[in-house]
């Protein structure tokens, strides 16, 4: 099981996007239905473990408090308009606690530059699910690919996503997820300067103390996710053999990038969309 303890702390956070039953083509691979997210759900509970939110992890791994036996947590990227709408009963049902990281740029009101997937929530959904007890974290204003912006941009994608949230949510964001799941050691520190107690990347592993409070991994929840997969990720069980293809194509097109920092032209490789960030599992 993938129990926290003492020597070796480690902790199943699952990565969802979209909760839809027709969802857009864009994020069809990584949504869910809401059948089927409550039947994970369910799952959780009758299993015995307990969902914390991102900031009471990092909080307890700090050393500042105790964590529940067997915790696990539970996490939604970019704000799509299904959380509020599928999600969040299902959660208040079962007692558990979330967190969402919302793309400030994506979602409906005064701020929306356009540009998101499928439907989002408006920002007097957000204040609902924060006053549900959902952690709302920070995303990134536009979800750019953070690791390829120059400083100023970088700063204005952190900075600028924050105040948005603490403007339209009444409460400043502690914790950050790494749009596509893409960070270096520059965009960790950048997000730890902007004042971010901690961030999420991908991995598609269990999350562990000695990953460091900017580096901690999750596990993706996607539509062909089903009911035995689920199972072993929330017990941690054959990771390394589920998210195979997506570890190689990680490893691979961290080569592209690498080669696109430094201004050299490489050309994509096979089965990795451009720009998309798929291959670590994340939008």
């Amino acid at each position: 099981m993938a129990e926290a303890t003492a020597a070796d702390p480690r902790v199943p956070v699952l990565m969802y996007h979209a909760v839809a039953a027709d969802p857009k083509d864009a994020t069809r691979d990584l949504s869910v239905t809401p059948g089927a997210f409550a039947a994970q759900m369910a799952l959780i509970a009758d299993r015995g473990l307990t969902p914390v939110t991102t900031a009471t992890l990092a909080a307890a791994w700090r050393g500042e408090g105790p964590l529940p036996k067997r915790p696990v947590l539970i996490t939604f990227d970019d704000g799509y308009e299904g959380v509020h709408r599928h999600a969040l009963p299902v959660l208040a049902a079962h007692g558990f606690p979330a967190t969402v990281f919302v793309t400030t740029g994506w979602l409906r009101g005064p701020y929306d530059t356009g540009g998101a997937l499928d439907t989002m929530l408006d920002w007097g959904q957000a204040r609902e699910l924060a006053a549900a007890g959902v952690e709302i974290g920070g995303h990134s204003h536009t979800h750019p690919q953070l690791d390829q912006l120059g400083d100023g941009r970088l700063r204005f994608e952190l900075i600028h996503g924050k105040e948005i949230i603490a403007d339209q949510v009444g409460t400043v964001p502690v914790s950050f997820a790494y749009p596509y799941g893409y960070s270096d050691r520059r965009v960790r520190r950048a997000v730890r300067e902007t004042g971010y107690a901690q961030a999420l990347a991908v991995g598609n592993a269990l999350s562990r103390r000695r990953q460091g409070p900017y580096a901690l991994r999750r596990v993706t929840v996607r539509r062909a996710t089903g009911p035995e997969a689920f199972a072993r990720l929330v017990e941690g069980r054959a990771l390394t053999r589920a998210y195979a293809r997506d570890r190689a194509l990680t490893k691979g097109y961290a080569v592209v990038r690498g080669a696109r920092r430094m201004g050299g032209r490489v050309r994509d490789l096979p089965g990795v969309p451009r720009g998309r960030g798929v291959v670590d599992g994340g939008r």
